[in-house]
């Protein structure tokens, strides 16, 4: 009677998220669906500006070490946000449709791949790190030996990142946003208290530099791993995670068609910002430097978006597999909506005081005139970017991937890489000519996937239910747009 008694909870907490979710006012349930990551996102931006403090306490120059590192650990994690975008369309929908054996099915075979990437990525990023960062991303010799001993801790940041994030994304897709985010924002905190510790070395712990904020880092992914895995266990017994051989030829054809278009931008993405970087690196120190504390300021609005636009991809996948298709639609103009102005609002209100931001970081009346210069540049573009972010969510969410990819790709390699090298190197903008594409490719593509948001033929599942049985399969002729 316990054993049965066990997944019955755990199904009728799952149906009580999914019909707020397909059912609920569109507005409100965004709000509280999406809050709870936004909240997470916000600590964990929280504590990257801890980082940088801290780390502009030990050397203003290794400021730049992570941003050095972040490209490259972008290019390495395409690889988990496509199977995660994957499992995010397929769950949600079959949740969605109430077909949860499907559910607990696609759990373990999500996981058991992320652990296996994760593995993978660690060994290359370690193999390799030496000539990714003397060649390809021409790293100054001012920190080469600093970021060096940082992806040496790095690499397996990228390990358990792989299994972290697909927890979050199983609980997300069953519609539990609160709870990872608690667990998550958790192990940040944790980060924030150990940070000054590990790399000014205070009291009894030695003085790391930039391989003590890779050490915190590591430590608070082992966090956010074990109680997500706790919470799996107890809250949600109907999804039964557990290392799989249960692969089929159709699962890999579907989560390859969801998949890699994401994939495909991501490693796309990554080479581009490394050879951005490249770029900028040839400018010299102080417009790298520049760009890492100007990032501070672009990556609140990006991580914030990002854990806000959950939601839309939830919402968007179960209402597509509770075969509502009119409501998904509107989820997704009305969503786009609302982070258009979130974000605005948030730039007027920061625009004023990006000075005093930037005195925050760095004293260098060279480097802080460099910054502010791309701040003035970028902030203005940055609503527009807000609408990349949701219409990305929006494909994950129905499936389909390929047109917001494509003018992801378009407008990162075509304006930012591109037009930048010509501006930068052949009219002699100098970092001007950086700038401006980056703030002009933010305005170009929010125009674009904000049509296809309103026009697109996206509303189609990726999943068949037999709505008698409620038992559900992949499906091999969903369109993909």
């Amino acid at each position: 009677m316990a054993e049965e008694a066990e997944p019955l909870l755990g199904t009728r907490e799952v149906d009580k998220y999914r019909d707020k979710i397909i059912n609920g006012p569109i507005i409100k349930t965004f709000l509280w669906l999406g809050t709870p990551p936004l909240l997470n996102q916000l600590v964990l931006i929280s504590y990257n500006v801890a980082n940088t403090y801290w780390l502009s306490c030990y050397s203003e120059l290794c400021i730049s070490v992570p941003r050095q590192v972040f490209p490259v650990i972008m290019l390495f994690q395409a690889l988990v946000m496509a199977f995660n975008a994957a499992c995010l369309s397929i769950l949600s929908q079959s949740v969605g449709a109430g077909a949860y054996a499907v559910a607990s099915t696609e759990a373990s075979r999500f996981f058991t791949v992320a652990c296996i990437t994760g593995a993978t990525l660690n060994v290359t990023l370690l193999t390799l790190r030496d000539k990714i960062f003397s060649w390809l991303v021409y790293t100054p010799r001012e920190i080469f030996d600093e970021v060096m001993a940082f992806t040496s801790i790095a690499a397996f940041d990228v390990l358990f990142m792989a299994v972290a994030f697909t927890l979050t994304t199983l609980l997300q897709s069953l519609g539990d946003t609160k709870r990872p985010a608690i667990i998550n924002i958790i192990s940040v905190i944790v980060n924030v208290m150990l940070d000054p510790l590990f790399i000014l070395g205070v009291g009894p712990f030695p003085r790391l530099g930039v391989v003590g904020a890779a050490i915190t880092d590591v430590m608070g992914k082992i966090i956010s791993i074990a109680g997500q895995a706790y919470l799996l266990k107890r809250n949600y017994p109907i999804l039964k995670l557990s290392f799989t051989r249960n692969f089929s030829f159709n699962w890999a054809k579907i989560v390859l068609r969801i998949g890699f278009p994401v994939l495909s931008f991501g490693i796309l993405n990554g080479f581009a910002f490394i050879l951005q970087q490249r770029l900028i690196n040839m400018l010299g120190i102080v417009a790298a430097t520049a760009l890492s504390v100007g990032f501070v300021v672009v990556q609140i609005v990006d991580g914030a978006l990002f854990g806000l636009c959950q939601a839309t991809a939830i919402m968007v996948g179960q209402s597509l597999g509770a075969a509502n298709p009119r409501r998904a639609r509107e989820v997704a103009f009305k969503t786009t909506m609302i982070v258009f102005i979130f974000v605005m609002v948030g730039v007027i209100a920061v625009y004023p005081f990006r000075r005093l931001i930037i005195n925050l970081f760095v004293t260098s009346p060279e480097i802080v005139e460099e910054t502010e210069l791309f701040l003035n540049m970028m902030l203005p573009s940055l609503p527009f970017f807000g609408i990349c972010i949701n219409a990305m969510a929006v494909g994950r969410g129905a499936g389909h991937t390929i047109t917001p990819t494509a003018v992801e790709i378009v407008r990162i390699w075509s304006i930012r890489v591109a037009l930048g090298y010509f501006l930068t190197f052949v009219a002699n903008m100098n970092t001007i000519g950086m700038w401006i594409p980056l703030s002009l490719s933010n305005f170009i593509g929010g125009v674009a996937l904000a049509t296809w948001v309103k026009c697109g033929k996206w509303d189609k599942t990726v999943i068949e239910i037999n709505w008698v049985t409620g038992k559900g399969r992949l499906s091999p002729y969903g369109r993909f747009t």
